[in-house]
């Protein structure tokens, strides 16, 4: 597993996912963050700040949440889903967002 350090406005964030599956999250973001001030409407989605891709991690308190990467990217989905927006083909990042939503839940059908 690999961890992706976030920080949003509710503070700071782990999302864990496998290895082979990182590049393509930390790529999702950064297409999200260049096409987010392309969208017309007024109140868009918050995007965290990617802080580090760490290889392991060890919380010495309670305060930083670890979320597995299927439920991060699902709660992408859901927000960019749920825009009412008309002028930007959102679509095609809604698509990016439910393939990579689709390949975890695979791994994750498959783990169990």
């Amino acid at each position: 597993m690999r961890y992706l350090l976030l920080q949003s406005s509710d503070g700071l964030q782990f999302v864990s996912l496998p290895e082979t599956h990182m590049y393509q999250l930390i790529a999702l973001l950064k297409r999200l963050y260049k096409e987010i001030d392309k969208l017309t409407i007024t109140e868009r989605p918050e995007l965290p700040t990617v802080l580090a891709d760490c290889a392991d991690v060890e919380r010495l308190g309670n305060e930083l949440s670890i979320v597995d990467g299927l439920e991060y990217v699902s709660g992408l989905e859901r927000r960019f889903a749920a825009l009412q927006e008309t002028e930007y083909p959102l679509i095609s990042l809604l698509t990016e967002i439910r393939a990579l939503q689709a390949q975890l839940e695979y791994l994750h059908e498959e783990e169990v």
